[in-house]
């Protein structure tokens, strides 16, 4: 198991690269099967959600357009409990069907804001595909991902996207804060 240091914390691998691209196909299959014939608009959600939406993306067989927001409700290793719109979505989204993606739900706070307002501008339907999901943490069931990557307990994780104060997302493989015995 591979470990690491980072600002004085150590972290130790959980979810393997090839772990992760199983479960990317998986998710890109379920998605397939379920949008057939139709013609979504995927927003990922920046910066965490960038790596995991163009692994799942190139697995899409779909005629599907992709676009990008960022939202930002942490600091450091902490929610901050304030969700705020940073790239806004310029897309005419009314009569779309919606597929966010995510790199991680946990309270889901910041997706129920999102889908409020993606539903406010006209979409058909927003569906929330999430990398990682902390159900133990979910503080709002309509922000619930339909499609999940892995669930995994309340930890702090980074890579694959996921971040400590902007730094780690290089990683290719989840690791998650080792806690002293």
């Amino acid at each position: 198991m591979r470990t690491f240091e980072a600002q004085g914390m150590t972290f130790e691998e959980t979810l393997t690269p090839e772990m992760i691209q199983k479960e990317v196909a998986r998710v890109a299959g379920e998605i397939n099967r379920d949008f057939a014939g139709k013609e979504p608009l995927f927003i990922c959600v920046l910066n965490g959600a960038f790596i995991f939406a163009a692994d799942l993306f190139r697995k899409i067989t779909l005629h599907a357009d992709i676009t990008f927001v960022r939202l930002k409700s942490y600091t450091g290793m902490g929610a901050s409990g304030e969700v705020r719109e940073i790239v806004n979505l310029y897309e005419d989204i009314r009569g779309r069907d919606v597929i966010v993606i995510e790199d991680i739900v946990d309270t889901g706070n910041s997706m129920h804001y999102f889908k409020k307002e993606l539903f406010e501008a006209g979409a058909e339907s927003v569906e929330v595909c999430s990398f990682l999901f902390k159900p133990e943490a979910l503080q709002r069931e309509d922000a619930r991902p339909k499609y999940v990557g892995f669930e995994i307990p309340k930890q702090f994780i980074l890579g694959y996207g996921l971040d400590l104060d902007e730094f780690e997302r290089n990683r290719d493989a989840v690791y998650t804060l080792k806690t002293e015995n």
